[in-house]
């Protein structure tokens, strides 16, 4: 396979991926979560190589994972029990983590080989040398591997868990009223999502992961209210924009993560001019009408 099949491969990937759990971040509100935790897990990184000296791919996420979960623990901990607005329980979480990971890099500059863009931003046009071996074999990018299975996971989540997370996503009040456990939940979700940031951020970079995990669901909410509907408008729109996103790179020589986060907004933009349109024709109708 082509350098390029990967590459869109990996972006269809993590489209997908994002947009799957970001249909329920946008509707519960809490869509810059992905943004939190991609930041906030700089200091498991750090911790990571000054505990194992290694800069391998392997331990950096497991540190990654860990406080991925600890900030997605903390940010329902000051919504629930301090009763902190949940936007700004996530603004508090991911800088007060981000600024204890840039403190750490500054301390350690000096035994650390890594800074603070090498471990949040990655570069998608990498991943066809990112290969994973079985013995002397090679299968293919990591990555996508990588991608393939969590998307797997994030699948049977939401298969097996859709009527608990259709109704604390639409009306929490009346979830709790029927028995429904609404902070399980939401760990399932969190869990989810900063298993799929911290598994895709280190391939494509930040700024693509929080792109896809916001833009296509939010878009796919100016279509249709219907879950099931923003559901599969998020993978049509995710996928449409990894793969416009790379050709437009390759017409530009631009970068290929930022393409695909600006064509995603394109998507966005033109969804959105045509429900203002709809929105001053069917006010023109029904005066006219009257």
């Amino acid at each position: 396979m082509s350098p390029d099949f990967w590459i869109v491969i990996t972006g269809i990937l993590v489209a997908v991926n994002c947009g799957l759990l970001g249909v329920f971040l946008v509707l519960r509100k809490s869509a810059m979560v992905g943004d939190a935790i991609s930041h906030a897990v700089l200091p498991g990184i750090v911790i990571a190589y000054l505990l194992t000296d290694s800069r391998s791919s392997i331990w950096m996420m497991l540190g990654a994972a860990v406080f991925g979960i600890i900030t997605t623990f903390f940010i329902e901990f000051l919504h629930r029990k301090a009763r902190v607005q949940s936007d700004a329980s996530i603004g508090v979480t991911f800088t007060w983590l981000f600024a204890i990971g840039v403190i750490l890099v500054s301390l350690f500059s000096g035994n650390v080989d890594i800074d603070q863009e090498c471990v949040l931003y990655g570069d998608i046009a990498y991943v066809p040398f990112d290969l994973f071996f079985l013995g002397e074999n090679s299968l293919g990018p990591a990555p996508v591997w990588m991608g393939s299975i969590n998307m797997l996971v994030i699948a049977l989540v939401v298969a097996l868990g859709y009527r608990g997370l259709f109704l604390t996503s639409f009306d929490t009040g009346y979830a709790s009223s029927i028995g429904l456990n609404t902070g399980a939940w939401n760990y399932l979700l969190m869990g989810a999502v900063s298993l799929t940031v911290v598994l895709s951020f280190n391939s494509v970079g930040a700024i693509l992961v929080v792109a896809f995990l916001v833009v296509p669901p939010a878009t796919a909410y100016l279509i249709s209210k219907r879950l099931e509907t923003m559901i599969a408008s998020t993978v049509v729109l995710g996928t449409l924009s990894a793969v416009g996103g790379y050709l437009l790179a390759d017409l530009w020589s631009a970068s290929i993560s930022a393409s695909m986060a600006v064509f995603s907004g394109i998507f966005f933009a033109l969804v959105f001019g045509y429900s203002l349109v709809g929105k001053k024709l069917r006010k023109r109708v029904h005066l006219s009408e009257s």
